[in-house]
């Protein structure tokens, strides 16, 4: 069974109704094209003022994202309906494709879209926006109604799952008899303010001593330069100054590594001025800019939503002197910033790495899945991308440092 109208029909939205499974109250879902930009922007902002979800849930991010979509994606609408109000919202990309170039298949993204460079924005904390009050219903509900629906070359992706999504989704696999297939497992670290003024409050105080001491001798030497300042962007001008400057300083940091650096996506720039455009004036995006003797040594572009700090990404000025840490430094002050603000907590995100670990209180999973009929093609897959997988992504990345090499960066 299909569970969409072709994308090249007028076909109208399909309403089918799912039962919320814990107060037995109709849930109606339906799946149809999408409204104006203004109208989708009326439906989204309206739910999200009734809802918890995510930065990356929120029209901030969705807003710009539709807005920039490659040419040829088609995303469909979700729309969860409980007594005539809505009460969950998503996205839906359908993706045509050939399994090892020979085997059809069709992929149906949450908020990703199939475009390989424009997905390298990296949605995280995904899920369905729903209404707080029925959240957990409406998520099951449609994760469910989706999962019935998936034809036997069908599969849901669905990349950097919430815990609350990932729960639901593992419910509706057990109860289908769908497989689940991890595409990559990831968890996520933060600081949490409530558990460091549990311990007193202070967070330095709290890091282990190696670390400790690191951040202690790192903010001495650069203090003897002639002062440290730590500096919020007032506006959207001085935050795309800072934008600009932490690119530099971000591309020169991984193509000395032999990386590409995420300014090398062409997708990444246009998408993310455009948020800063935005988000600044709401107070949802944060660049900061962190000096030593008049000179920058660090920038963080961080979001900050339902009194949540997500580090995003970040540009440090590296010496030769391996006692200097502006990345560690830079983070340390702005994760005080953000609890001299009354924040709950600074989010690292996926990808633990660098000094995220030595720095973070709590964590969790966060993982890209798919779900879909048990089929060999995608047992096949699986089982080439666990053993291949790694190998061809150290080859990638040999390649890109000879052609860093080669380019003199």
């Amino acid at each position: 069974m299909n569970i969409w109208p072709r994308t090249d029909s007028d076909v109208a939205a399909i309403d089918v109704i799912a039962t919320d499974p814990v107060a037995g109250t109709a849930i109606e879902i339906s799946l149809q094209p999408l409204p104006p930009e203004a109208v989708l922007a009326g439906m989204w902002t309206e739910l999200e003022s009734r809802s918890d979800s995510s930065f990356f849930l929120s029209w901030t991010w969705i807003g710009p994202w539709l807005a920039l979509m490659p040419t040829g994606v088609e995303p469909q609408l979700l729309v969860a309906r409980r007594d005539g109000e809505t009460v969950g919202l998503a996205l839906l990309c359908p993706r045509l494709r050939r399994r090892f170039g020979l085997l059809r298949s069709r992929r149906w993204m949450l908020h990703e879209t199939g475009d390989r460079s424009y997905d390298r924005l990296f949605m995280e904390y995904n899920g369905i926006l729903a209404d707080r009050r029925f959240a957990d219903e409406v998520t099951a509900a449609a994760l469910q109604w989706l999962g019935e629906r998936l034809s036997a070359n069908d599969e849901l992706v669905l990349g950097g799952l919430s815990m609350t999504a990932e729960r639901a989704v593992r419910r509706v696999a057990a109860e289908t008899g769908q497989t689940l297939q991890i595409r990559v497992a990831d968890s996520a670290q933060w600081v949490d303010f409530a558990l460091v003024r549990a311990g007193g409050g202070n967070f330095r105080t709290g890091l282990g001593r190696n670390t400790r001491a690191a951040v202690n001798r790192t903010e001495r030497l650069y203090r003897a330069r002639g002062g440290l300042d730590y500096r919020v962007a007032a506006t959207v001008e001085e935050a795309l100054e800072n934008f600009a400057a932490l690119e530099v300083l971000h591309q020169a940091g991984w193509q000395a590594r032999g990386q590409a650096g995420a300014f090398a996506n062409p997708s990444f720039r246009p998408f993310h001025e455009r948020l800063i455009g935005t988000g600044v004036p709401r107070g949802t995006v944060r660049l900061c800019r962190v000096e030593a003797g008049g000179r920058p040594i660090g920038y963080l572009y961080n979001f900050v939503h339902r009194n949540r700090v997500l580090n995003y990404q970040g540009g440090f000025a590296f010496e030769d002197d391996n006692r200097l840490k502006p990345g560690l430094l830079s983070h340390v002050l702005a994760i005080e910033d953000a609890q001299a603000r009354g924040e709950d907590c600074y989010d690292f995100m996926s990808t633990p790495a660098g000094h995220k670990p030595l720095l973070s209180n709590a964590e969790q999973p966060m993982n890209w899945l798919t779900l879909g009929p048990d089929r060999l093609g995608r047992r096949m897959e699986a089982h080439w991308r666990r053993t291949c997988g790694p190998v061809l992504e150290a080859a990638k990345r040999s390649l890109r440092g000879w052609t860093a090499t080669v380019k003199g960066f």
